[in-house]
This record gives C-alpha cells, structure tokens and sequence, in this order.
C-alpha cells in the first residue's frame, strides 16, 4: 500500500472536563454511646460533593444527615471510614488541623441564627472576618444577602428571616469554598423561607460556592443539583434534576 493510500489518524475528541470532587466520604460509619447502649447514626456510608455544585441532602429525622455534614465539616469525627477534602485527609489531622480546616474552608448555616445579641448585624458579620485569611467586607457580605439598610439593627430588630440571612452573611464573608447549611428554613414561615433559599442560591451561582443543604422537605429538594436520599443511616437513592427549579417556585 502506498504511503499516499495509508487510513488518515483522527484524533479522539478531549474527553470532557468533569468537575473536581471536594468532598469524598468512604464507607464512613458514626456510634454514639449512651451508656450501655449504642446508636449508629451513619452505617457505611460514601458519598462525594463536587466543585460548584448544589446538593440537598435529604431525609427524615435521625436519618443520619446532621450526622454526615457535621463529619464533612469537620464538626464532628467518624468512628470508622475515612474522609478527604481535596484529597486532603480530615481523619487523619489533629484537632488544631480540624480547626484550621473548619476556619478557612467552610461556612456553616444552622436552623437556629446563633447570632450575639449585643452585636449588631455587621458586627455579628466581621467577628468572622478578623479570623479569615482573605475575608469579605462585612458591609459587602450583607449587601449579598440584601441587608445592607439593616447593618446597624441589633438581633432583636431583626425578623428571623433577617436574621438568618445574617448568619449566612457571616457564613460566606470567609469566602469559604464550601458552605454547609443544616435546616437553614426550619424555623421559618413558607414566603420567609423562600427568601433564604434565594440567598443560598445566589451564593452557589454567583460565588460558585459547593453548597451543600440538609432538609426533611422533600421540595426543596427540585433547586437543587442533586438529591442525595437518606434513611437509617444509609444513602437509600440519588438522582439528578435535569432542570432545576427556583426557589419562588417551590410549593411547601
């Protein structure tokens, strides 16, 4: 055959760029004992959160979800399994790592504010700053979460949807790469709750913060990237929505 005749090489096409994983949980198992007796929260459960995305973690009370992102935010330690961020081993480091990791890494949203009533709004916010690495602007972290006319209210002048969007501002003016948020509208009305869920995304849209939401509410659920299902301590189902709905469009 002549060099002419020879078959032309194609080159495969790049393989497309998948999103790196910050989170990766293996066969992670959590015991609490009481006495003689024993509690299994978590029962060998693995599970990864990737770059940028938004995942809800849902499932109904003691299914293991506070469990699990307290393991992922390094609130808490697994008794057996091993977890990384960023291919970092959390399970190995002592508890000055932990508190390193937990301060420059993560931002945590509660059910319940935790915000120092004798603090105003953006007082409440820069107590987190003085201990970042390369904060926010306190004033700017509020003006994220729509507050900026309340910086100067103290707590108790403050609705609670206020004062949530408070604790997230505080959450995010770390610039954290992960923000963890445990029932953060568990507390609130419905129409309170959407407002909330607006700021969440927009944090995770616009920061492209890897957010990561517990919630018993199965709505909520449809704003997200993708659900992750506990029960008993088990990842019982996951799925992606191939179209994700906005928070003012969510019934509950």
């Amino acid at each position: 055959m002549s060099q002419s005749s020879l078959p032309t090489r194609v080159t495969p096409p790049e393989p497309a760029s998948r999103p790196k994983v910050v989170f990766e949980a293996t066969e992670i198992t959590r015991v609490y004992r009481m006495g003689e007796v024993e509690v299994m929260a978590l029962r060998g459960t693995s599970l990864q959160l990737f770059e940028g995305e938004f995942v809800v973690l849902l499932g109904p009370s003691g299914s293991g979800k506070s469990t699990l992102l307290n393991i992922l935010g390094a609130l808490d330690v697994p008794t057996s399994g091993r977890v990384t961020f960023r291919g970092q081993d959390l399970t190995t480091m002592t508890e000055q790592q932990l508190t390193q990791f937990r301060r420059r890494n993560v931002g945590f949203v509660f059910q319940f504010y935790n915000l120092i009533p004798s603090l105003t709004a953006l007082e409440n916010v820069a107590l987190v700053t003085e201990i970042s690495d390369h904060p926010m602007d306190p004033a700017a972290a509020l003006d994220l979460v729509g507050l900026s006319q309340r910086r100067n209210h103290f707590p108790s002048q403050l609705s609670g949807g206020e004062q949530q969007r408070v604790a997230i501002a505080r959450a995010v003016a770390k610039r954290p790469e992960v923000l963890l948020c445990d029932e953060p509208t568990g507390a609130l009305d419905v129409t309170t709750g959407v407002v909330v869920l607006e700021v969440i995304e927009r944090i995770n849209r616009e920061l492209g913060t890897t957010t990561a939401v517990i919630t018993h509410n199965a709505e909520i659920s449809a704003m997200a990237d993708r659900v992750i299902s506990l029960s008993d301590g088990r990842i019982s189902a996951e799925h992606r929505n191939l179209q994700k709905l906005a928070p003012h469009q969510i019934e509950w």
